[in-house]
């Protein structure tokens, strides 16, 4: 990977309420700046993934699957993280974290992540907290012993997997968090990342995107009242933009490119992963689908005549024939399971 910098935080589309980044242009624009890779970080979902992979992939363009994740916790460590699948490991913690927040962690306008499900199901991901995070949250209110307690657990769950966001897009709070995470990363020896926190293609779409953050929170543009949590800023800058914009932190562009290059996660497509059917012991699938078809074959026939013309035995053969068809074809859990709830 010879690019100078790669985007690994960046939400599109199916990020509805914050992002008009649609993936075809997205890629395209990708290619038109020589970038080889770059990452989708969707607002607590992996809507996008299986189009991004493929559009990217086929593009020659690496994908880096992520998400933003709320977290919410009893305690004040509110706030939103990034993480990055590194590996297959990653994407199946990543994709239990993400169910577990809608089934169990609505509050308000977001879905959560309770801190100590992220303990549970946290490997194969790498962990990335900016100024919206917990960190610069406890940063902010000015309780800097409470901060650092905090980095250091994440420091033992996601050892040599944690990484601090430095962006530069002129937003509220952005400086000051800067200024506290190049401390605590030259403290405790951690890896600076510089970052954009895409939310449109380009500068001129910054209006529209502005609109639809509007339509999404029930207000108007010229709403004096309404909160700017969004920059111009905020667009996929080149590699040259982003290394003027950080040239003082050349570290913080190269780790973008060193995580990237740590970012390897395979899919594959056109196989199907159907789900296991629990079967008694001493039975397989295929055993236990033959058993069950003759039993209810043998109990139809109790109660019900055969047809003219037709004997028990070629009710028999012609079922033998449908389960050789089944077994081969590998459906048996699929039939069990579709047979288990009508």
């Amino acid at each position: 990977m010879t690019a100078s910098f790669v985007h690994l935080h960046l939400h599109s589309e199916y990020s509805l309420v914050d992002s008009t980044l649609r993936i075809k242009p997205l890629v395209k624009r990708c290619i038109e700046l020589g970038q080889p890779a770059v990452a989708i970080t969707d607002q607590s979902n992996l809507f996008a993934l299986i189009k991004f992979y493929k559009a990217a992939e086929a593009a020659g363009i690496k994908p880096i699957v992520g998400a933003d994740l709320y977290l919410a916790d009893p305690g004040e460590e509110r706030g939103r993280v990034t993480v990055l699948c590194r590996d297959r490991d990653g994407y199946l913690a990543l994709s239990r974290l993400l169910s577990r927040a809608y089934l169990e962690g609505h509050q308000g306008d977001h879905v959560r992540v309770r801190p100590d499900w992220l303990r549970h199901d946290r490997d194969g991901l790498f962990l990335i907290a900016g100024h919206a995070s917990p960190l610069g949250r406890l940063l902010a209110a000015g309780r800097s012993d409470r901060a650092e307690a905090l980095l250091d657990d994440w420091r033992g769950q996601f050892p040599d997997r944690l990484y601090l966001e430095i962006t530069r897009t002129g937003r509220d709070g952005e400086d000051a968090f800067n200024t506290a995470a190049i401390a605590l990363a030259d403290r405790y020896d951690l890896p600076l990342l510089a970052s954009n926190d895409v939310r449109f293609l380009s500068r001129d779409d910054f209006d529209a995107h502005e609109a639809r953050v509007c339509i999404a929170s029930g207000r108007v543009l010229d709403d004096p009242r309404r909160p700017r949590d969004y920059s111009a800023e905020q667009y996929l800058k080149s590699c040259e933009d982003m290394a003027t914009l950080f040239a003082d932190l050349p570290e913080a562009l190269a780790n973008t490119v060193e995580l990237a290059r740590r970012c390897n996660l395979s899919l594959e497509f056109g196989t199907y992963h159907l789900p296991d059917f629990p079967v008694p012991d001493g039975e397989t699938l295929d055993s236990w689908i033959r058993n069950q078809a003759r039993a209810g074959l043998a109990s139809r026939l109790d109660s019900q005549p055969t047809a003219v013309g037709h004997s028990v035995d070629d009710y028999r053969t012609r079922l033998e024939t449908e389960l050789d068809v089944i077994v081969a074809m590998g459906f048996p859990g699929y039939f069990l399971i579709v047979a288990d709830f009508i």
